[in-house]
């Protein structure tokens, strides 16, 4: 493996492609800025506390856990320079950070000469941000997503059955066989073979609405849906067979062998349906009607909706978005001991002894991330010719009515593409902000204009992160009109976050 460039801050960091290294990455960040908060706290009492991501990457950030090429591993050939900013005043900790990097590098290479040199032990070094298990976590997904005699399965669904959609478990495990035939190279297989839709009007949010409709008419015909090209993995980040492919940032929606082998079988396209089919034709039926029985966890105007027209289509959307990104949920890093002893861990008196309960059990939870934290996803803009939109302020009013019940919530992760947002962020000094520093949008350009000066790569990038950051939050404020507030919610709703309810600032769509 190669060596990690000692680099943070101003300074390029080498980077894997995988996509779990790289959110891991922003657990690290997410600590750095919790660090700078935690010492603002003792300097500077009642100080409001800002903190901010940057990620401006120049090239690759992805890499398929399916794809035949070698698994890129930690380092990166591509730069990918990585900064945060926070307004509380800290000391220049580069060195500290560039020898705790240094530390784990070498661990990874089990060269522990190097840490006898600094004169200290294995257990002094803080636990690292899961880049050592990149690699080791691709693998796992990919065993995950195959057959496998006494498996628990599925094994992506989280939390019991009344913390998610009824009947999730099984409608996931139903899907999963459907689209991964046991003979795919029986002639008489149908398959439905579509391209994602590339109109520059479709934003993420529609792509992957239509899909889903999709996958519905697959379902009710007995075919095998094979996705196509998408057009928001044609960059150069997305190597080899990948690139241009759904595979590129999820596993597949299909088996390997039934992508292969459909040319061979019975098949229609998305040219066969109209569009009417497509977005608001019938779901399937095979599990009863599971909806008409899901308890009412949205609240607009401070009243809980029990009912929505087309609850059968919320259920069906909810349970098809699980399916087509089951497997990319590893976002976020194990950093809290980096946290609060980042620059000084060296000097830290308390060691940590590395147990086999912490290597072998612990080890295998989802990566830390700061909590308890509240999502909230500002979607304005162009978006005001569909929906009624709120200003911030709407939004921050229902995040108070959350804290006033949960007095422990404290941190918020702010998903928006308007500059006068994340501006209006140091209006509210009991809250700490999170969110990702990349270019946004001022005034009311198109969403296609905007993505279009970022480029392919940063514009699907950067709102997965906040996609996935927003699936995982204890609390989560957004907009129902919004297709991708209303995808959140989805993947929360079969993430096992169902109880933890849905504040909407209005309620277009429904």
């Amino acid at each position: 493996m190669k060596t990690m460039e000692r680099l943070i801050s101003g300074k390029a960091l080498k980077l894997g492609n995988s996509f779990p290294c790289k959110i891991c990455v922003i657990g690290f960040l997410c600590g750095i800025c919790l660090t700078s908060l935690f010492l603002a706290a003792f300097t500077s009492l009642g100080t409001f506390e800002l903190a901010a991501f940057s990620f401006s990457s120049s090239s690759s950030t992805f890499l398929p856990y399916n794809s035949t090429t070698h698994i890129i591993n930690i380092v990166s050939s591509i730069d990918h320079k990585l900064k945060w900013n926070n307004n509380a005043n800290t000391e220049d900790n580069d060195d500290e950070v560039n020898l705790l990097v240094s530390a784990w590098d070498n661990l990874i290479l089990n060269n522990e000469d190097f840490l006898k040199k600094l004169g200290v032990n294995k257990s002094d070094v803080p636990n690292a941000i899961h880049l050592e298990n990149c690699e080791e976590m691709s693998r796992v997904r990919d065993r995950l997503d195959k057959r496998i005699a006494n498996q628990t399965f599925p094994t992506w669904i989280n939390g019991g059955d009344e913390e998610n959609y009824p009947l999730t478990r099984r409608v996931q495990s139903d899907l999963w066989i459907h689209q991964h035939h046991s003979d795919c190279k029986n002639m008489k297989l149908k398959f439905l073979v579509a391209d994602w839709e590339t109109l520059h009007i479709y934003g993420s949010g529609a792509q992957i609405t239509e899909m889903t409709g999709l996958l519905a008419i697959a379902i009710n015909e007995n075919r095998i849906l094979v996705a196509n090209y998408y057009n928001r993995a044609d960059h150069d980040g997305c190597k080899g067979s990948s690139r241009g492919n759904w595979s590129c940032y999820f596993l597949p929606e299909t088996s390997e062998e039934c992508r292969k082998l459909w040319e061979s079988g019975i098949i229609t396209s998305k040219q066969n349906y109209s569009s009417k089919l497509i977005w608001a034709g019938p779901i399937p039926k095979l599990w009863g009607k599971p909806w008409s029985y899901m308890k009412p966890t949205t609240e607009i105007n401070g009243s809980l909706i029990s009912t929505y027209r087309k609850m059968d289509r919320r259920w069906w959307i909810a349970q098809a978005v699980r399916y087509l990104m089951r497997l990319q949920t590893e976002y976020t890093c194990k950093a809290a001991e980096i946290v609060l002893s980042g620059r000084d861990w060296r000097k830290n008196k308390k060691r940590t002894i590395r147990t086999e309960i912490k290597e072998q059990v612990w080890s295998n939870h989802k990566p830390w991330i700061p909590r308890p934290i509240l999502s909230v996803h500002v979607r304005m803009g162009d978006k005001a010719r569909e929906m009624r939109v709120a200003a911030l302020e709407g939004y921050m009013r229902l995040t108070d009515r959350i804290k006033d019940r949960f007095p422990d919530l404290k941190r918020i992760w702010l998903s928006t593409e308007m500059k006068e947002v994340v501006d209006r962020c140091k209006d509210y000094g009991h809250w700490r902000f999170y969110y990702t520093e990349v270019a946004r949008q001022v005034g009311n350009k198109s969403m296609a204009e905007y993505e279009a000066s970022l480029g392919r790569e940063i514009s699907m990038n950067y709102p997965l992160v906040n996609f996935f950051m927003a699936s995982e939050a204890d609390f989560y404020v957004g907009a129902l009109g919004s297709t991708w507030c209303f995808l959140i919610n989805s993947m929360r709703n079969t993430g096992g976050k169902v109880m933890s309810g849905y504040l909407s600032v209005n309620k277009d769509r429904f």
